[in-house]
């Protein structure tokens, strides 16, 4: 199996106003978030690649547009946990390319999160 990576840098604000009273995340904080897609197969196509990486600049025009320095809160329709903005950022790659295998999403350097269906 062949595996590529990309990985894609943002900073947002977000706050998860639903954990109790006290809880760090529950202030209103940000992050510089790194996401990376992952795609794989079997087979390399005509060019022998998985996937030509520039075709994954699409990504980063909808993280540029839609995410980077925004508030996280006003723009995801979901808690804005990195668990659910890896399913996001998943479900948006494995629309657009089929090889999809995962995302994850880190939003310090010591955590991430990752969907891998």
């Amino acid at each position: 199996m062949y595996r590529i990576t990309k990985e894609f840098h943002f900073s947002a604000s977000h706050q998860l106003s639903h954990l109790p009273d006290g809880h760090q995340c529950a202030r209103l904080h940000g992050h510089n978030y790194i996401v990376v897609v992952e795609l794989a197969s079997a087979e390399l196509n005509a060019d022998s690649f998985v996937r030509d990486f520039g075709e994954l600049k699409a990504l980063k025009t909808y993280i540029d547009e839609n995410f980077d320095h925004r508030h996280l809160n006003d723009v995801l329709d979901c808690i804005s946990t990195s668990e659910n903005m890896a399913r996001h950022f998943y479900d948006y790659c494995v629309a657009r390319w089929p090889e999809t295998t995962a995302v994850r999403v880190s939003e310090t350097p010591k955590t991430w999160a990752e969907y891998r269906p």
